[in-house]
């Protein structure tokens, strides 16, 4: 059997995890002296109002071995091929932490780390075909070598609100030659080769930059595999995201347009009303 396990950060619906048999691995969110596992322990609402009311962004940080070990040990017991799905290395040492406990349980031969180079959906979209392929009883080395090829191909990308969150907390280092347009722009922010960046800079409100965002894609999207694309947000107004809906709609290309919302980690980093829409590209 083929056992995967993803960190919290792949934003994938309770649904698509139940559907695929999906396990997950929480990174933790530290809010002053209090720490909170993402995804059981806190909602991205929380930590939105501690960010306001102490005027600072949340500290988060990667899983222990000792989660990492206790997450493996069922599917180690059972004898499973593991495959486990790790935020961008860039970003998060929970892909090492992953490799770390596998050593513990002298098990790493069969523990298959994946880095996703990527974020959120980013990553859930590789999580998805891997199930996918696993169901389909595809040897996990086949896997891993399809899920290798399939990382560049990946779009992630998002519109923030305000770029506060990303600002304070480092992660995107381009905002810092923005930060004197805090509250003027609106840029849309990608993730290529494991690393955000600023890409498009947008004014606006906000619900016409993200449509316009979305517009600015279209012959990227058209150009998308057609099984599956994500709308992902972290707390977009329904207007937005439905707009958003209706005009991936319009395009009569996915099979399945799926809205989820962005965890707390995720959240904390790029703060209130992000949304992005995220895909594969069809290989040439």
């Amino acid at each position: 059997m083929i056992k995967i396990i993803a960190d919290s950060t792949c934003d994938l619906t309770d649904e698509i995890l139940q559907r695929y048999d999906i396990d997950i691995l929480p990174l933790y969110i530290h809010l002053g002296e209090k720490e909170y596992k993402d995804r059981l322990e806190i909602q991205p609402e929380d930590i939105f109002s501690w960010s306001n009311d102490n005027n600072t962004t949340p500290k988060t940080a990667a899983p222990s071995i000792e989660d990492a070990v206790e997450a493996m040990k069922p599917y180690v017991e059972k004898g499973d091929e593991i495959l486990m799905f790790a935020i961008s290395e860039d970003m998060s040492a929970t892909a090492n932490v992953m490799r770390l406990a596998a050593e513990h349980l002298n098990y790493k031969e069969h523990v298959h780390v994946i880095d996703s180079a990527s974020l959120s959906t980013g990553n859930g979209l590789l999580i998805v075909e891997a199930a996918i392929m696993a169901e389909n009883k595809v040897p996990v080395k086949e896997i891993v070598d399809a899920i290798e090829e399939l990382k560049p191909d990946v779009r992630a990308s998002f519109v923030v609100d305000t770029l506060t969150y990303l600002h304070r907390g480092g992660r995107c280092s381009a905002t810092t030659a923005l930060a004197g347009s805090l509250l003027k722009i609106k840029p849309s922010i990608i993730v290529k080769d494991g690393k955000m960046d600023a890409d498009k800079k947008y004014r606006g409100k906000l619900n016409k930059v993200i449509l316009q965002y979305v517009q600015d894609m279209e012959q990227e999207l058209l150009h998308a595999k057609k099984d599956r694309v994500f709308i992902t947000h972290s707390g977009c107004d329904r207007e937005i995201v439905d707009s958003v809906r209706a005009y991936l709609e319009s395009l009569e290309h996915f099979g399945e347009i799926i809205e989820t919302r962005a965890g707390s980690v995720i959240s904390s980093h790029c703060g209130p009303g992000t949304l992005g829409v995220l895909f594969i590209k069809e290989s040439e």
